[in-house]
């Protein structure tokens, strides 16, 4: 049965935490901090850390950057644990290498999902490694490696939201040589429009992107802005999130936005029983290329503000909008499935002929991640 290592100072949580764990057949091992932890995943090799992020002498992310760094244990999957509160924590996981997190206080159903889930990728990884070659692996472990370990050094893992451009901040164009632009748009808004009035539209509307900003904001979005009633949302390869491209952290957003229109239907369903909704539904386009976020003056208001402008932008709106025809959840460009070569999993194929456009889109439905 699979080892999981336990570590948190707060004794009461961590031993509810192993009973669980070991009322499901597992065998635990405890730590009261980090530096125990990390001591703990030396010496007996768990398959699985489960790790709070506020501890003294060693805290979670500085326990993870060692795993990550030492490459006889780097390999281990780490579930972060922390508070509702705590987002910036979330967003330092997600960038930092993390495997997964849940939040405090613990749901075990939760707990018992996500635990199943990273020992199976565990294993499917395993399995792979025995038929790869060893040193490609290798390379993209040490790689790894440098990466977080130069992260950490620069101590870069602050909020990506307290660098997000804003007009006042800008004092010219910014412009990227190769970004990953996301647009996000309700399919059916003008059904639901007819069907809900503008109280319950708004609340409904409400849900959707407080998750959908969320979501983007955690896989760090540089910029993101509404146009219409969709939302925009651009990518770049920067310094506190070199682990993972843009293209990457872009498609895991997209699945993301897929899961909140889900949980929105449930509130449809919970909330308004019986008033025969149409299903909330969202596409998603995503595309790779140059993208520059334009300064404009606003002579009405006497305020600037932030155009994200280029092909690849308004490919992306295109994108977007030929995937709701071809009842597509997420289109990605050609462009973009290059940054992504053998980490999601992709559907139907096609070309778009675009009216306006000189040349056809090439796009392909993206079905989720490769684990």
């Amino acid at each position: 049965m699979a080892l999981i290592a336990v570590i948190d100072d707060d004794e009461t949580i961590r031993e509810l935490i192993s009973a669980a764990l070991r009322f499901e057949g597992y065998e635990v091992v405890e730590a009261e901090d980090g530096a125990a932890g990390l001591q703990v995943v030396h010496d007996h090799r768990p398959d699985l850390v489960i790790s709070d992020v506020n501890m003294p002498r060693l805290d979670g992310f500085a326990m993870l950057q060692a795993v990550r760094a030492d490459p006889a244990i780097q390999a281990t999957p780490v579930i972060l644990l922390t508070s509702l509160q705590e987002r910036e924590n979330v967003r330092a996981g997600m960038t930092g290498g993390a495997d997964d997190y849940l939040t405090k206080p613990i749901d075990f159903d939760e707990l018992r999902e996500a635990v199943a889930a990273q020992l199976n990728k565990q294993l499917m990884r395993q399995s792979a490694q025995a038929r790869t070659i060893g040193r490609a692996i290798s390379t993209a472990l040490d790689t790894q490696k440098k990466q977080l370990s130069r992260l950490y050094e620069e101590k870069l893992l602050a909020e990506l939201g307290e660098k997000w451009p804003t007009a006042d901040s800008m004092a010219e164009d910014r412009k990227f040589a190769n970004a990953t632009v996301l647009f996000v748009d309700v399919v059916n808004f003008p059904a639901l429009a007819e069907k809900l009035t503008s109280s319950e539209l708004s609340e409904v509307v409400r849900q959707f992107y407080n998750n959908a900003g969320d979501t983007v904001y955690l896989f760090g979005a540089y910029h993101m802005q509404f146009v219409g009633e969709g939302l925009l949302a651009v990518f770049v390869d920067s310094t506190d999130t070199d682990t993972v491209n843009s293209g990457l952290r872009a498609a895991k957003a997209a699945l993301g936005l897929i899961d909140s229109a889900h949980r929105v239907q449930g509130y449809l369903l919970s909330h308004f029983p019986g008033r025969s909704l149409p299903r909330f539904v969202v596409g998603v386009g995503l595309n790779s290329g140059a993208v520059t976020l334009a300064k404009l003056e606003d002579p009405l208001r006497g305020k600037s503000q932030i155009l994200p402008v280029g092909d690849a932008v308004s490919t992306c709106l295109l994108l977007q909008k030929q995937a709701q025809q071809a009842d597509w959840k997420i289109a990605a460009s050609a462009s973009l499935l290059r940054e992504v070569t053998g980490l999601v999993k992709t559907g139907r194929r096609k070309r778009f002929s675009v009216p306006g456009r000189s040349s056809a889109i090439d796009a392909t439905e993206l079905l989720g991640l490769v684990h």
